[in-house]
């Protein structure tokens, strides 16, 4: 089963990557538990597809940033905890500005389950490959708002399009999006729909070596 798991880099190497949860800058405002590297890791089939997507992008003048795709139970677990201490305020202006950090799960930014810890779940944008740089999409990775939301109101005519072409990129490739996050798609045809794997990412072990607990639940 882990052979199924590949680091993006080595399998689509074309494909910018910033593992946020690996550093200092997300909405956590430090590392979180299970990322010991900044790379990204996905199913083979996530990868394939992310290949694709790429190939088609390119046509368009784009390449792909991605921000996360495999994510550890462990780290799943760490945001819970987070979500529990008291605000500190360092970090909501930028990604929950109008919520409280317990509000995240309530209102579906975060899942005590999430479609990440089976793998086949990306978080990504587009850059211009002219220049490198990101492309305006009204909003950036992990703001917790309704602005982030398919459909939002409130963002220009370039950034509705920006995000548009991302999507209709994504599902040409066999991925579904998700209502409340523009930067967030899953492949129709994961191959592990009912697991919650909880091996951690890091930077010289290969996978292939190690072992992953999966977690069977109920399909959500």
């Amino acid at each position: 089963m882990n052979d199924d798991f590949v680091f993006l880099d080595e399998f689509a190497p074309g494909i910018r990557w910033d593992a946020k949860y690996a550093t200092w800058d997300n909405f956590t405002g430090k590392p979180v538990d299970g990322y010991l590297a900044n790379r990204i890791v996905g199913t083979r089939a996530l990868c394939a597809a992310l290949e694709r997507v790429q190939r088609k992008a390119a046509t368009l003048g784009f390449g792909l940033l991605v921000w996360d795709g495999y994510r550890p139970q462990r780290a799943v677990d760490c945001f819970l905890r987070w979500s529990r201490q008291p605000e500190d305020g360092r970090t909501k202006s930028r990604h929950y500005p109008n919520i409280d950090r317990a509000e995240m799960f309530e209102q579906g930014y975060v899942a005590a389950r999430s479609g990440h810890s089976r793998g086949s779940t990306v978080d990504l944008t587009l850059y211009h490959s002219a220049t490198g740089e990101l492309a305006p999409m009204g909003g950036d990775h992990d703001l917790m708002d309704p602005i982030s939301h398919h459909g939002a109101p409130g963002i220009t005519q370039v950034e509705a399009r920006n995000r548009s072409q991302l999507r209709s990129l994504m599902e040409d490739c066999g991925f579904r999006s998700y209502d409340y996050e523009w930067w967030h798609y899953t492949l129709n045809d994961e191959p592990y729909p009912d697991s919650y794997f909880d091996f951690p990412i890091t930077w010289s072990t290969p996978l292939s070596h190690r072992a992953p607990v999966a977690r069977r639940v109920a399909a959500r």
